[in-house]
């Protein structure tokens, strides 16, 4: 009998029967209140009328139409529609299938248009599974251990994360900064490095918001040495963190922004964005796909971002992320063991750590697979595996927050003791 590869672990028995909203229904008769959207994916919820609707339609008339072969109306529908939502001057779009391929595009493209090698990345960050997006990720060890070689040119800077050195975030910033200049000295000349590739919050580098100041004094870097500043918006971006995209907080625009997961709200897209200028820099042929920018998939990205507009869902995601952490927070306050609470909007982390400040992560363990016995999905993340992020749908409402918390308290009570 065929079966799921055996490495493939599951972090919860759930087995779906339907879902809607921020609710998904299990073939065990129980309702789960759903904080993990399939890692941040389901930005408009589950089946959004709006969306179904939109990839239905489209599914009827064609469901596959290679983009540099013939062009469809739902890509050119997104085009015009994440124009009204991209940073001013970055007007040129490339379309590809998952979060890995647009960010192996994006560097791609920064080494084709400066013609140096080196790629500087920061500790924490996570890029993707595939060969080179694997080389970029230094989220933990498990995304690119066992098929070295890996891809050259790339040199990893320290990320600004205050809790676990035990500084203030301007301390943190300071040094981050201090050593980032002292690797140009070091390790990679400002001359050779292509691109900086940063998240603006990190996703399973621990749900860290990359500090504004920080964010700030890469783009000061960046044009003083004419380096590309790639932010990769794909788990930050649509409205995660309580703005459109997650670098909005830092008041700065990145040369290249990459987007996926909640921009289409479950079908698989992709893209980067740039300037027609620095796109234009790319050599010939070096874009492409046979599935990129899939006509369905464009469809529901068009409603995705109707969605958002129209429900005020960025706003939302701002409320809703207040509400929660200040909840998230008066939990901290009765268990010792989370040490730290932190984020953006609606993409929360909780990290436990023990008595000497210690990564706990059997704790983080025990808390989400406690929070299943309550009704309530959760996930993990963290280079120590030991950070709870919650990351509920966009279009979660005030009780359902009020409900998320009721029942991650009860989980913690019990896995905490």
């Amino acid at each position: 009998m065929t079966s799921l590869s055996p490495v493939l672990k599951q972090a919860t028995p759930v087995v779906v029967d339907h879902a809607s909203g921020c609710w998904i229904h299990g073939t065990d008769g129980r309702d789960y209140l759903d904080f993990t959207t399939g890692i941040g994916v389901t930005s408009t919820g589950h089946c959004h009328p709006k969306v179904v609707a939109a990839a239905s339609e489209q599914a009827g008339k064609i469901i596959h139409a290679q983009y540099t072969t013939v062009m469809h109306q739902p890509l050119l529908a997104l085009t015009e529609k994440l124009g009204e939502v991209l940073p001013a001057g970055l007007d040129s779009v490339f379309y590809a299938n998952s979060g890995s391929e647009a960010v192996e595009a994006s560097v791609r493209l920064a080494r084709m248009a400066t013609g140096r090698p080196n790629i500087m990345v920061f500790q924490g960050g996570f890029h993707g599974r595939t060969v080179a997006a694997a080389t970029l990720t230094t989220a933990g060890t498990r995304f690119s251990a066992g098929f070295s070689p890996l891809m050259g040119g790339v040199h990893m800077a320290p990320f600004p994360y205050a809790y676990r050195y035990g500084w203030d975030e301007q301390a943190a910033v300071d040094f981050c900064l201090r050593e980032l200049d002292y690797l140009f000295a070091t390790r990679t000349g400002a001359n050779e490095t292509a691109a900086f590739l940063i998240e603006p919050a990190l996703g399973d580098g621990g749900y860290l918001p990359t500090p504004p100041a920080f964010l700030q004094g890469l783009r000061e870097r960046a044009d003083e040495h004419g380096i590309v500043l790639i932010l990769d918006e794909v788990q930050a971006g649509c409205g995660r963190t309580g703005k459109f995209w997650g670098h909005e907080h830092a008041g700065i625009s990145p040369d290249v922004l990459i987007t996926a997961k909640g921009i289409a709200s479950g079908f698989p897209i992709s893209a980067i964005a740039a300037s027609a200028e620095l796109m234009g820099k790319a050599w010939p042929g070096s874009q492409g796909g046979t599935y990129g920018g899939n006509a369905v998939a464009a469809a529901a990205g068009v409603a995705t971002l109707g969605v958002i507009e129209e429900e005020g869902l960025v706003e939302n995601s701002r409320a809703r992320g207040e509400q929660l952490q200040a909840g998230l927070k008066q939990i901290q306050a009765k268990h010792p063991v989370i040490g730290d609470v932190r984020g953006y909007g609606l993409m929360q982390g909780i990290e436990f750590t023990d008595a000497d400040g210690n990564a706990d992560a059997a704790t983080a363990a025990r808390v989400q697979q406690t929070t299943t016995k309550y009704d309530l999905l959760s996930l993990t993340c963290g280079p120590l595996g030991n950070v709870v992020r919650l990351i509920p749908a966009l279009v979660i409402s005030e009780e359902e927050v009020d409900e998320g918390l009721k029942r991650f308290a009860a989980a913690c009570d019990e896995a905490c003791g």
